[in-house]
């Protein structure tokens, strides 16, 4: 049996291909692989004939049940948000607290203002201070103001109801939803790579990534040396 630590499973689906995978996380390579190209967009009938035939496979291979999968969506209903914001500092002094607050407090804006959205990736694109970059290993500096731009991707919960509802049929939880088209930024179009790469991603490969994890999650991963924000 292989321990469900040591392996993430990862369902990629668009209007052209239905692809499932299992990637070994201390060997780097997949240990179950298997896709299916379509013509007619994404069909829940298909998808869940796709699924009942794979998952059972997959089990049987690892010798073990499938709890969680990761949903790779490659879709035109995900969309791409920046949301900017300039702060007057009147103590003079950011530090990795500050910088945390005003990444929960812009997280809040785009949570108040896209209600119906689930956040894919929450990536920070620009982070100056006073017009120079500043960087979080530097823990403080005395400025005047403080300058955040992030880029949110991100799918609606109505679209993903439906997957939400198919894979709860068989037994399994969606533990997080990734862009196809954000994964594919770093690696083009070579699919054979997109395992690899999602696992990567998954796991802090973008330090610019914040991590929204769960407050019951003990282990913070990656991302926990500059900041945590909680979902």
């Amino acid at each position: 049996m292989i321990e469900e630590t040591n392996f993430e499973t990862f369902l990629f689906i668009s209007k052209n291909k239905y692809q499932i995978f299992v990637f070994d996380k201390n060997n780097l390579k997949n240990l179950y692989n298997e896709e299916i190209k379509i013509n007619d967009g994404i069909e829940l009938d298909n998808l869940s004939k796709f699924l009942n035939e794979n998952i059972y496979k997959i089990e049987k291979t690892i010798n073990s049940f499938i709890r969680n999968i990761i949903l790779i969506l490659e879709d035109d209903k995900v969309i791409d948000v920046s949301i900017s914001i300039k702060k007057k500092d009147y103590e003079k002094n950011i530090d990795r607290k500050y910088l945390e607050n005003t990444l929960v407090e812009v997280k809040d804006i785009f949570r108040e203002n896209y209600q119906d959205q689930i956040i894919m990736h929450m990536i920070i694109i620009n982070n100056d201070v006073n017009e120079n970059k500043f960087l979080f290993n530097n823990p403080n500096i005395n400025v005047d103001y403080s300058f955040l731009e992030v880029k949110f991707i991100s799918i609606s919960n109505s679209f993903t109801y439906m997957f939400d509802k198919l894979l709860e049929n068989h037994q399994i939880k969606i533990g997080r939803y990734m862009s196809g088209n954000y994964i594919k930024s770093y690696i083009g179009d070579d699919a054979t790579e997109l395992s690899e790469m999602a696992n990567k991603l998954n796991n802090g490969l973008n330090e610019n990534e914040a991590q929204l994890v769960s407050k019951s999650i003990e282990n913070k991963g990656f991302f926990e040396k500059f900041f945590q924000l909680f979902s």
